[in-house]
């Protein structure tokens, strides 16, 4: 079979591969630039969740971006949303992988935070995967040191 014959309905019949593989890097250090310095010492100084609002939308982006999707203006008004929300989706990851936040199974959530439009991707912590369900209510838990970065944020959990 070439390239060229292979239809959707040929790709939708697949056997999915998997597929392991190490990473390449295991400590990496990169920059995450003004609005995520901004979100993470926020998170890391005062324990709050912050988000950047479109004046034009009137969208609240968490996490915070630079300019909004919409209409494409700079996004310079920051506002603190609540450490409650929904669990908009989810995942319950089974496999262990490398830097993985928790021992498997665990569950990978988006969660749309009360005063937020857009959803948070993060770990959900103290629920049995069997019972974690879409709609969910959970709350933030921070942990008492922070570092400055997104695990300060220990997990999400049901409320």
């Amino acid at each position: 079979m070439t390239k060229a014959s292979i239809y959707p309905s040929e790709l939708e019949s697949a056997q999915p591969i998997t597929v392991k593989q190490p990473a390449l890097f295991t400590n990496v250090q990169y920059t995450v630039g003004a609005t995520d310095s901004r979100f993470f010492a926020e998170l890391r100084d005062r324990g709050k969740i912050m988000g950047t609002r479109c004046e034009t939308c009137d969208l609240v982006y968490v996490p915070p971006r630079m300019n909004c999707k919409e209409c494409f203006s700079e996004l310079n008004e920051w506002v603190e949303v609540e450490e409650k929300g929904l669990l908009v989706t989810y995942t319950i990851v089974h496999e262990p992988g490398i830097r993985q936040p928790m021992e498997p199974p665990y569950v990978l959530g988006i969660i749309r935070l009360d005063g937020a439009d857009t959803g948070l991707v993060h770990c959900l912590g103290e629920v049995d995967p069997d019972h974690v369900r879409i709609g969910m209510r959970v709350q933030a838990v921070l942990k008492e040191e922070r570092e400055g970065n997104i695990n300060d944020i220990r997990y999400f959990k049901p409320i």
